[in-house]
């Protein structure tokens, strides 16, 4: 692949797994030709959600997000391929499901904004953020698919 490649983070919430959906989300990703390097089933606690959505500590509602992300287990992943991050955010869909559009993740598969199962990077810089925190360098897999060659010029 010609391209630099980047990684995106994205997360599984605690209502994407109460609802089974970590594997249609992962199938997605594998679909679109994104490879995936660094996948975990934790129970977050409010320390690390705390660090992860410091930027929105200002906020209002960020006890209660806080406190709906540490109420059970969540899947964070790392994603890699061309344009990732800006493409990933596409799939997902907005922030309020009410705005996404089908065939988004959001819009085919959730209806409230504080129930929206998904997280993921908003930018390169965040995503190398987020992936520092959830992840070390030895849980985060370099390899190559088979299907490369047919995915990449």
């Amino acid at each position: 692949m010609a391209e630099p490649r980047e990684r995106t983070f994205i997360m599984v919430k605690p209502d994407g797994v109460q609802r089974g959906l970590v594997g249609q989300i992962i199938e997605r990703f594998e679909k679109k030709g994104f490879k995936l390097v660094g996948l975990k089933f934790v129970w977050p606690s409010e320390e690390l959600l705390q660090k992860h959505y410091s930027d929105l500590a200002s906020r209002p509602f960020f006890p209660g997000l806080v406190k709906y992300m540490s109420s059970g287990p969540v899947v964070p992943m790392v994603w890699e391929g061309l344009n990732v991050v800006k493409t990933g955010r596409q799939m997902l869909g907005a922030t309020n499901p009410a705005d996404s559009l089908p065939g988004t993740i959001r819009g085919d598969l959730c209806i409230e904004v504080g129930r929206n199962i998904i997280h993921g990077s908003d930018s390169v810089d965040s995503a190398n953020k987020e992936i520092n925190l959830w992840f070390t360098e030895k849980e985060l897999v370099g390899w190559s698919p088979a299907a490369e060659n047919w995915i990449y010029e």
